[in-house]
């Protein structure tokens, strides 16, 4: 423990000169390590030119699977092939020599690493993202080609239907009717799309939260998503994008048939100067603290840490044992893995008001963690017509002057 927080430590403390995620960097530094202490006559390769950092990157790849005690061996036999040639044609002759030399039967591994199994999100570029699952390799095959099943005989039942039409068009003369088009979705679309209906809307097979085959708890569960989405935008003012929190920028229009789903949704009052929310109104009663913290502090509140208000813990700054108060300007959204760093290491954070953290590492440095801007752009309303300090009958008060307000559905 005592170590792998040190060296959390450090990776803070350089990702911040670096202005860097520590996350990436800390992966930066045990990969190098690894490089250096389990592959040194690989690195000797290195450093006499006798294989390149391309070879280097293969061969640790390949010798994951590798134990230590017969990792030399693969380290010499993995030099001379990579002496005969380029990085990209040894990929396969190296993963090939790591699974012969490993001692333990391929079952007995195999065992091991389904328990790694995981699904994982990259967000991507113009509002899409990659879902990535790590799979046994025939479960992943069936799924495939289960989806590509359901892809098909959708296409089937589409052809079936537009000449069922076309004929029923034929026999009441030409012209005469309008023929159904076939579904042009491609079949990665059609897989895409099953995939999705499935993870959102369908029941596991079993659910041992119910204690029969039949359904349960697991398949009323429903997908939560929170979106930060301009008064402009929801009312179709404008076309902005929405954001969908600890994911990246959503459309217009998924954002407005969303909002349009929920049955209640919290506004924001932003303050006009630093576009951050510094207040929350809803229609029904709610833990409002907890809402603000979110919607202000949007993730992880450590330098450079993104992980998603929703996916960490509210933190007292000054511990509630030592007399903090539970109040929104000695709260803030932390991750476990630096919520846990601030309580075990030197780490020191402070408030310095409106939000605005100031973190201190164990060498004394300073780092500033302004509030989140949305990314968002909030922009000001259309000036009311009303007398000043007054509002329409059946609406409610006005926001702040200047103050544009936001709608938050929590989906």
């Amino acid at each position: 423990m005592a170590s792998d927080m040190e060296l959390r430590s450090v990776a803070a403390e350089a990702a911040g000169l670096a202005g860097r995620s520590d996350r990436r960097l800390q992966h930066d530094i045990d990969h190098a390590m690894t490089i250096v202490d389990d592959y040194p006559a690989v690195f000797a390769a290195w450093e006499t030119r006798r294989i390149t950092r391309d070879h280097v990157e293969v061969v640790v790849k390949a010798g994951m699977v590798v134990p230590a005690e017969v990792r030399p061996a693969f380290e010499e036999a993995a030099i001379d092939i990579c002496q005969r040639d380029i990085a990209v044609r040894v990929r396969e002759p190296l993963r090939a020599l790591a699974e012969r030399m490993h001692p333990r039967e391929f079952t007995d591994r195999h065992r091991d690493a389904a328990a790694g199994r995981c699904v994982r999100v990259l967000p991507g570029a113009d509002g899409m993202s990659d879902l990535i699952a790590t799979l046994p390799t025939v479960i992943v095959a069936g799924m495939l080609d289960r989806l590509t099943q359901m892809g098909q005989s959708v296409k089937d039942a589409r052809a079936a239907g537009v000449d069922a039409a076309a004929a029923g068009a034929g026999a009441a003369g030409a012209g005469t009717g309008d023929a159904t088009e076939p579904d042009a979705r491609t079949m990665d679309q059609l897989r895409a799309d099953a995939l999705a209906d499935l993870v959102l809307s369908g029941a596991p097979a079993v659910d041992p939260t119910y204690g029969t085959d039949a359904p349960g708890p697991l398949g009323a569960i429903r997908a939560r998503v929170q979106v930060v989405v301009t008064a402009d935008t929801l009312t179709g003012t404008d076309h902005g994008p929405a954001e969908a929190v600890g994911t990246g920028l959503i459309d217009a229009d998924t954002a407005r048939e969303l909002a349009g789903q929920t049955t209640s949704w919290d506004r924001l009052y932003i303050d006009p100067i630093t576009r951050t929310p510094v207040e929350t109104d809803t229609y029904r009663p709610t833990a409002s603290m907890r809402r603000l913290l979110q919607a202000r502090d949007q993730h992880c509140r450590f330098p450079g840490c993104r992980r998603a208000a929703i996916r960490c813990e509210i933190d007292h700054t000054v511990d509630h044992a030592l007399g903090g108060h539970t109040h929104i300007y000695n709260l803030a959204h932390l991750c476990q893995r630096h919520h846990s760093m601030k309580q075990f290491t030197d780490w020191n954070v402070t408030q310095l008001g409106g939000g605005v953290l100031e973190w201190t590492s164990p060498g004394g440095r300073t780092y500033r963690e302004d509030v989140p801007i949305p990314a968002v752009c909030f922009t000001p309303g259309i000036p009311s017509t009303a007398p000043p300090g007054t509002a329409p009958p059946g609406t409610a008060p006005a926001p702040p002057p200047n103050a544009p307000p936001a709608s938050q559905p929590p989906f």
